[in-house]
């Protein structure tokens, strides 16, 4: 874990300008064939909440999820891991807002395109419908956060919007809430409950580690 976390830091100086050569390095040692390029740290959080859960040792797999920070980055990411590259495969989960993005980034970097997912709004959007609201509430209120969720619910612009809106909006009120309850969210599912665009992802890399 603590090399993963070298390679994701690596991978983030050589694309704000630094050198590739440690990410490179680091890639070779690590054994890293496959690279799920994420939006964001949420999404990291469920992903590796949901490889927990399955028992899926992704490092061992030669996998690396990587919070790119933010969609619009994509292109930059995509150019330096993917075939033009390192030449490692490329996955990815995104917001379908955020879709374009990826599309060209991923045509740009001549990257295959069919191991991105996409969520319907976000990843949050996905957990808190294949949950229903009333065990993400429940959850809210065993995480110690119903006073704020109370006090967020009174303010004049989330009257008459629908609960699920009002739990997504609520958790990117707060720094790093989104980040915890990317976790929370994933550890509550039952097995049959993994939104499709995330269990999607999981077995597109699962079919590729054994290849």
């Amino acid at each position: 874990m603590v090399e993963m976390e070298a390679f994701r830091a690596a991978v983030g100086d050589w694309a704000s300008g630094g050198p590739g050569e440690p990410a490179s390095e680091l890639a070779e040692r690590l054994g890293i064939r496959t690279v799920v390029l994420l939006e964001g740290l949420s999404d990291l959080a469920a992903v590796e909440a949901l490889a927990a859960r399955r028992g899926r040792d992704l490092a061992a797999e030669g996998v690396c999820a990587l919070s790119m920070g933010g969609a619009m980055n994509v292109g930059r990411y995509a150019a330096l891991l993917g075939p033009s590259g390192l030449g490692l495969r490329l996955a990815g989960l995104c917001d379908e807002r955020e879709q374009p993005f990826y599309d060209r980034g991923l045509t740009r970097a001549r990257a295959s395109e069919r191991d991105v997912f996409v969520c319907a709004a976000d990843l949050e959007d996905e957990l808190i419908r294949a949950l229903g609201t009333e065990r993400v509430e429940e959850i809210v209120r065993t995480e110690g956060d119903l006073r704020p969720w109370q006090t967020f619910l009174h303010q004049p612009a989330q009257h008459g919007r629908p609960r699920h809106q009002q739990l997504r909006r609520f958790l990117g009120t707060k720094k790093g809430r989104k980040i915890r309850y990317g976790t929370l969210l994933v550890e509550a599912l039952d097995p049959g409950q993994v939104p499709a665009p995330l269990d999607d992802l999981f077995a597109s890399v699962g079919e590729r580690a054994n290849r």
